[in-house]
């Protein structure tokens, strides 16, 4: 079942690529718990079927970059792309993108917070295997407050542009 505007978030452990080692975090791929990351924060999601692919490139992470500082105007404290890719592949588009230091870029490799949220997208049949629907979502202390969730194929409704309207 999908989650709910209302709900919290559930457990599960996403990954980022460090580029630049620091205190608590080692260079390469960190594993991060998603509870531990989202108290006391408000915090932007995007989500999409997969790093380098045409719309989620030119479109939809772009105008999260674009538009973060207004985000951080209105209290999102961060930005995260997500999506069912390796942490490596995650920090290397991120990187192409323009997104260091303005977007943290969460791999879900196996899809574990994608499935328990209800987001998964079952494109094996396209030689793509799992993964996440498109949609953005805004979070705060760990506790839905917006989803917007685009149909299959469609970038419509998860835009930066929408859910900064909605903040």
């Amino acid at each position: 079942m999908t989650i709910q505007i209302g709900e919290k978030l559930p457990d599960a452990t996403l990954y980022e690529f460090i580029h630049k080692e620091s205190e608590g975090c080692s260079l390469g791929p960190n594993a991060f718990k998603v509870a531990d990351l989202v108290a006391n924060k408000k915090i932007a999601i995007l989500a999409l079927p997969g790093a380098y692919t045409p719309t989620c490139s030119a479109k939809h992470l772009p105008g999260f970059v674009q538009h973060a500082a207004e985000f951080k105007a209105k209290g999102v404290a961060e930005i995260w792309c997500i999506s069912v890719n390796d942490a490596f592949v995650m920090g290397a588009w991120g990187q192409s993108q323009g997104a260091d230091g303005v977007v943290r870029m969460m791999a879900d490799g196996s899809a574990e917070f994608t499935q328990k949220i209800g987001m998964e997208l079952d494109l094996t049949a396209r030689g793509l295997g799992l993964r996440s629907q498109r949609y953005s979502m805004l979070v705060e202390n760990g506790v839905v407050k917006q989803i917007n969730l685009d149909p299959a194929g469609a970038f419509e409704n998860s835009t930066a542009e929408k859910l900064l309207s909605q903040l």
